[in-house]
């Protein structure tokens, strides 16, 4: 409840909450709220303006927007929580192992920093053109460009609360390392876990959107945001429903997970904020 309050006070970042929840109702229920089958071509009705029967028109197959707008909210989702759980993982892993015990920092630091010279697209670009085409795939490249900022916030924080006067006494103590990373470092860098993995979620699904937009995404037989705007590049000025409705479902996913994350940064973090921007 007193998370609820504090996004209660920001209106702006309440709206983007409720705008969260409504997607993730259309994700989860996409079956259910959409109606008609999304890949279901009908070349009669092609290119149809917003009606009562189609709500946000058709595509230059017939296919209906609405329909293609709730099951890629359900596939950008799911590939923007993928994201997060892969660069989590590793970067949880390396950042707290490099952090830790020192021996090993200079290589897998290393190898973090050669990661990080490359433009986080260009890198996405490289990985998916090698890995090919789909879903995990997609996860992977994406998820590669984040793992590099995650590890090293998490390498920051592992070298501050390893000097803490607890873990010290514990250390002097004999308790196992392994103990003192699962109960005594781990759980004190959640919270700002928590907050860069909903700017994570953001940006991600920005990144996933361009390369299905660049045609090296996610197949396009598969209903996508970016497949849906690449789709419908060719019809801005004939049919501009095609990247409108998909282009604001983006725009307004992006911009409130930004809003909620800005919340949970100033009421979850406010001690690591200065050491996570500075990182």
């Amino acid at each position: 409840m007193k998370y609820l309050s504090a996004f209660y006070r920001r209106k702006i970042a309440f709206a983007g909450l409720i705008v969260i929840a409504i997607l993730a109702v259309c994700a989860v229920l996409a079956p259910f709220i959409a109606t008609f089958d999304p890949q279901e071509m009908n070349p009669v009705d092609k290119l149809r303006s917003p009606d009562g029967t189609y709500f946000f028109g058709t595509d230059n197959f017939g296919r209906d927007i609405f329909s293609r707008v709730v099951f890629g909210a359900r596939t950008s989702l799911t590939g923007s929580a993928g994201v997060i759980l892969f660069s989590l993982s590793i970067g949880v892993l390396v950042g707290v192992s490099s952090g830790y015990f020192r021996k090993i920092e200079p290589y897998l630091m290393r190898l973090i920093d050669v990661l990080m010279a490359f433009p986080p697209l260009l890198l996405a670009l490289v990985l998916v053109s090698i890995l090919g085409r789909g879903m995990g795939n997609v996860i992977i490249a994406v998820g590669a460009t984040y793992l590099t900022r995650t590890t090293r916030i998490v390498y920051g924080l592992t070298l501050k609360l390893r000097e803490e006067p607890y873990i010290e006494a514990a250390i002097s103590s004999g308790v196992k390392q392994k103990w003192i990373i699962l109960k005594h470092i781990l759980p004190n860098m959640m919270s700002p876990l928590i907050v860069q993995a909903t700017f994570t979620f953001a940006f991600s699904l920005l990144d996933m959107a361009a390369l299905d937009f660049l045609g090296l995404g996610i197949p396009p037989s598969v209903p996508s945001w970016g497949n849906m705007l690449s789709e419908g590049r060719m019809y801005l000025t004939r049919a501009p429903w095609l990247l409108i409705f998909p282009g604001a479902c983006i725009v307004l996913t992006v911009l409130s997970f930004n809003l909620v994350g800005d919340v949970l940064r100033d009421r979850l973090d406010p001690h690591f904020r200065r050491d996570i921007e500075g990182v």
